[in-house]
């Protein structure tokens, strides 16, 4: 990348820009909402089970002006979900102001590894042990959603738990190559204890994006 092209990436003026699509949302809060998903490339924090690990190397996604994601946005849905990769290693400060100047809502899905930038009508935080979130973010977290790969993460999952604020909507997701073992130990857990929520990677049993 040339210090030209650095600069505007530095800046938010363009990202590394892995894909874009128009699908239905398949977890948490918003699961069965259409929504359009903007997905930047570029994570280090290295979740051994991420299902799109092809994002992590931000230099195989081509850095695209912030323009023009905006401007394919706005063709398909009020509600963008901005994902990863891990969106926060970039400033997402232009970007949401152009989005929310087109009237757009604005999602995040984040491991809050890095400072929050942007601003953002809905914040899923989902922290991940190998790279704890940032002490801001928890505040302003509106829903935490937590990845059960074994019953160690149910622990890791109240420890977080007790950081945000009271507000924050809590589910337990499966890791999906997992489910059939650890489904039986969520549901048993939120019943044991309610204020937990089961999330569903819905998208995957509907076979959409």
């Amino acid at each position: 990348m040339n210090e030209s092209l650095k600069k505007q990436v530095d800046k938010g003026e363009m990202l590394p820009l892995m894909e874009e699509f128009y699908t239905i949302q398949g977890e948490g809060f918003y699961k069965g909402t259409a929504a359009y998903f903007v997905r930047i490339g570029g994570c280090d924090v290295g979740c051994h089970w991420c299902d799109v690990k092809e994002s992590w190397n931000a230099n195989l996604h081509p850095p695209t002006e912030t323009d023009k994601i905006v401007e394919n946005a706005k063709k398909y849905s009020d509600t963008i979900v901005v994902t990863g990769g891990e969106p926060l290693t970039w400033d997402m400060t232009l970007l949401t102001a152009k989005l929310k100047a087109e009237g757009l809502k604005t999602h995040i899905e984040t491991s809050g590894a890095y400072k929050l930038t942007g601003t953002w009508d809905w914040i899923c935080l989902s922290p991940k042990k190998m790279k704890l979130p940032t002490n801001e973010i928890y505040a302003k977290a509106d829903e935490l959603k937590m990845i059960v790969y074994n019953k160690d993460d149910l622990r890791f999952a109240e420890e977080q738990a007790a950081k945000v604020n009271k507000d924050c909507i809590l589910y337990l997701q499966p890791e999906w190559s997992k489910r059939d073992k650890v489904i039986p130990l969520i549901v048993d857990y939120v019943m044991q204890h309610p204020k937990w929520k089961v999330s569903l990677q819905t998208h995957k049993y509907l076979n959409i994006p």
